[in-house]
């Protein structure tokens, strides 16, 4: 009972990016700004969807949700990181580490498998385009979104609750700017075989299902497209699902560059710096990919 008191009791360091006090200034103005563009950048998106019946489609549907996913993920890590940089603490409570594990991780994943619909999506927009709006009607869309909510939170709570069980007396210090669920795996005291099986089979079924969902129905596109005769139709059916593929790109190659760097370094610094990609960046650049991308969205600016 004592040990258990102990880990409920305890508080976590997040050690962030670097511990230098010259830095510190330099890092809360460059995360501060990265927040607010994502956070701007992003309502906005949501925005042009929401006021404009032209975008009233399934495929604006999916992203103004990708666009919430993405400033709610941002937001259960930035928010902390600047308050802990302005104060020069960096502790965060038990609970507190745990409950920003746990919405971090709902909103990663819900970004995982919205990409993955919005692939499906592409898919039948090109390959069965009559049936288009058949298919994809609205109860299938709103079941579609439903169904990564909830695939996402039961992840997100399978983790947290595993990491309930756990014993943290110890060695509390997190080098990472927010609460990864591997780094606190690492500073655990009892043993975390069940865990780290549990996040092996999530990576498994939720990293190599959607990619291999996105990867099959870019191949059906691309065949399809293949097929048209003309090249200005070719061009005009690939340019719809340009800013999808940029946005996939972009999330997996970071995702794949976080664990690369994670695995060939010893150094918890280096895969920290390569998180805020992942993290961050990616989050903040997918407004202005659609925006840049799309004519749709080009429009609805130029009539603001």
């Amino acid at each position: 009972m004592e040990s258990e008191n102990q880990t409920l009791a305890a508080e976590f360091l997040l050690l962030g990016l670097s511990e230098d006090p010259e830095l510190q200034p330099i890092l809360f103005g460059l995360f501060l700004t990265m927040y607010l563009v994502t956070v701007v950048g992003n309502l906005l998106i949501t925005l042009a969807i929401s006021s404009d019946s032209h975008l009233h489609t399934p495929m604006y549907f999916f992203l103004s949700n990708l666009s919430l996913a993405d400033i709610c993920s941002t937001s259960t890590v930035v928010p902390k990181m600047l308050v802990n940089i302005q104060t020069e603490s960096k502790a965060i409570s038990y609970a507190g580490c745990l409950t920003q594990l746990c919405f971090f991780v709902v909103f990663v994943c819900m970004d995982n498998l919205l990409l993955t619909v919005m692939a499906y999506d592409r898919y039948v927009a090109i390959c069965h385009p009559l049936y288009y709006m058949v298919i994809m009607n609205p109860r299938l869309c709103v079941l579609l979104v439903l169904i990564c909510v909830l695939i996402s939170t039961l992840d997100a709570l399978v983790h947290t609750l595993l990491l309930l069980r756990l014993s943290f007396c110890k060695h509390l210090e997190i080098p990472h700017f927010f609460c990864d669920l591997t780094q606190m795996l690492k500073v655990a005291c009892s043993n975390t075989l069940i865990n780290n099986i549990v996040v092996y089979l999530s990576t498994m079924l939720l990293g190599i299902g959607p990619v291999s969902g996105i990867i099959f129905s870019y191949t059906r596109i691309v065949s399809s497209i293949l097929r048209i005769p003309s090249t200005g139709g070719r061009y005009k059916a690939f340019s719809t699902c340009g800013s999808h593929l940029s946005v996939v790109s972009l999330f997996y190659g970071t995702a794949l560059g976080v664990y690369l760097s994670s695995a060939v370094t010893d150094s918890p610094r280096k895969a920290t710096v390569a998180s805020v990609m992942y993290a961050l960046v990616t989050p903040m650049l997918n407004p202005f990919i659609y925006s840049l991308r799309n004519k749709d969205m080009k429009g609805f600016s130029q009539k603001k």
